[in-house]
């Protein structure tokens, strides 16, 4: 199935695809992509009678809070519940 990456991807022969790059993965691979959000708008695909997977063009999913936050801004929110740490 041919998809459109959101996110850099390595493929299983060790190359680093770059976002927007189209890859020909299966569909195991394609289930584990979607579910880390590494292809492009996975819940609007339509599928072709040859299999191949079309998708819309949409902004790629930002991982982290980027090189520019300032330190004390990076995690949790005030409003985030307390860490379970009763199992150590």
């Amino acid at each position: 199935m041919q998809v459109r990456l959101s996110a850099y991807w390595t493929d299983p022969d060790g190359t680093v695809r770059s976002p927007g790059e189209t890859v020909d993965v299966d569909a195991v691979t394609l289930a584990r992509m979607e579910e880390q959000g590494m292809v492009e708008n996975p819940d609007s695909k339509t599928t072709s009678d040859t299999g191949t997977t079309t998708t819309t063009t949409s902004k790629p999913q930002k991982i982290g809070p980027g090189p520019g936050t300032p330190p004390d801004q990076i995690g949790p929110g005030p409003g985030a519940p307390p860490a379970d740490d009763s199992g150590k």
